[in-house]
């Protein structure tokens, strides 16, 4: 759980980092599942050559989502207790997970995920309300495009358009110099309320970088009828709709990270 502190920068200032969220043995778990997800082709690449359109020749942002249905450890993550401990912390209860994904930036071809706020697509009356969990799967650096975000944002309602380095994205026009970088070694998350401008930057690194996003939201804030870019495909996580996975899975998924974990951990390729 977070501390009294923690959970005051998050009110204070939309976002927190929290070093060593996830342990070595959940991480390796994470990496080998993306590992398979290369292997299986599960993602695609939505960098474009600048017109939103062309796929790109030399950039590489590769977008595996969703996960649930990609992946038993990934299905059950936002089941573990830690997550929902915290996540309520930050948000309050009942709680519904509404997007997850991750995305997979080469070294030095990586391109960034350029500056948006998750209300851009989601548009909740109070973004405050909603949370995003971004996990560090490899160390992330400033020279390999750490998330970066903009302290406060939230305050604003940001104008969002196409994206044109994206196949599908919107981004939003923000001053480069409010912009805080949060480097963070693997198994760091940072949350941030939908209301605050983020970015990734480019991987100029010798190796690859993943960041997994989740996004939670109070289920008394889901909005109706359902936005544009709002995901229909709701998990209840916690409160009287939920049912631990058994209604959006047909199995019961609450209480399954562990196993899943190790399952991974003790595979020959893991």
């Amino acid at each position: 759980m977070l501390t009294t502190q923690q959970v005051e920068h998050f009110r204070n200032y939309g976002y927190v980092p929290v070093e060593n969220f996830f342990n070595n043995d959940e991480i390796r778990a994470m990496l080998h599942e993306l590992e398979r997800f290369k292997r299986e082709g599960l993602g695609h690449n939505v960098a474009t050559e600048g017109d939103g359109t062309t796929p790109s020749d030399v950039d590489v942002n590769y977008q595996i989502i969703p996960l649930k249905d990609k992946s038993h450890l990934f299905r059950s993550l936002p089941f573990h207790d830690l997550v929902l401990e915290t996540v309520n912390q930050l948000i309050g209860d009942p709680v519904v997970r509404v997007l997850d994904q991750i995305f997979l930036k080469p070294g030095h071809s990586g391109t960034g995920t350029d500056w948006h706020q998750d209300n851009g697509y989601f548009q909740v009356a109070d973004p405050t309300k909603g949370t995003a969990m971004w996990v560090a799967m490899h160390d992330a650096t400033i020279a390999n495009g750490t998330l970066h975000v903009v302290p406060n944002s939230h305050q604003m309602v940001l104008e969002h358009g196409r994206d044109p380095g994206s196949n599908h994205h919107l981004h939003t026009e923000v001053d480069d110099s409010l912009a805080v970088p949060i480097p963070l070694a693997a198994g760091g998350v940072v949350f941030f309320n939908f209301g605050i401008a983020h970015s990734t930057r480019r991987n100029n690194s010798d190796k690859e970088r993943a960041g997994l996003a989740y996004h939670f939201l109070n289920t008394d804030y889901v909005p109706t009828p359902f936005p544009k870019f709002f995901p229909k495909d709701l998990v209840h996580l916690t409160g009287t709709d939920s049912t631990g996975g058994e209604k959006e899975f047909g199995v019961r998924v609450a209480g399954s990270w562990e196993d899943e974990v190790r399952k991974l951990v003790d595979a020959p390729s893991a």
